[in-house]
C-alpha cells in the first residue's frame, strides 16, 4: 500500500465520523475522517501507510453497525469534465 488514505464503503447512513475515528484508531493515529453524507461511504486518513495497511487488513469484510464494510486504499479523484450549461 502506498498511501495512508482509505476508502470505507457499505456504511450505514447513521454512522458518524466519531464512530469511524474510534474504530480505526485501534490500528494507529487517525488524521482525518470524512463520511460522504447520504452516500454510505467515506474516507479515513491514517498517519502513515503501514497503519493504513494494518487497518485495511483487519477491517475489510468485517461487520460494523449491522453492515459488512469494504475497506480499500483510496484512489485519487478522477478529472471530471466541466459542466456546460446552455446559454439562453
Amino acid at each position: 500500500m502506498q498511501g495512508s488514505k482509505l476508502y470505507v464503503g457499505n456504511l450505514g447512513y447513521s454512522v458518524t465520523n466519531q464512530q469511524l475515528q474510534d474504530l480505526f484508531s485501534t490500528y494507529g493515529q487517525v488524521r482525518q475522517v470524512n463520511i460522504i453524507e447520504g452516500k454510505g461511504f467515506g474516507f479515513v486518513e491514517m498517519s502513515n501507510a503501514k497503519e493504513a495497511e494494518s487497518a485495511k487488513a483487519a477491517l475489510d469484510g468485517t461487520e460494523f453497525e449491522g453492515r459488512v464494510m469494504k475497506v480499500d486504499e483510496a484512489r485519487p479523484p478522477k478529472d471530471r469534465p466541466k459542466k456546460r450549461f446552455p446559454r439562453y
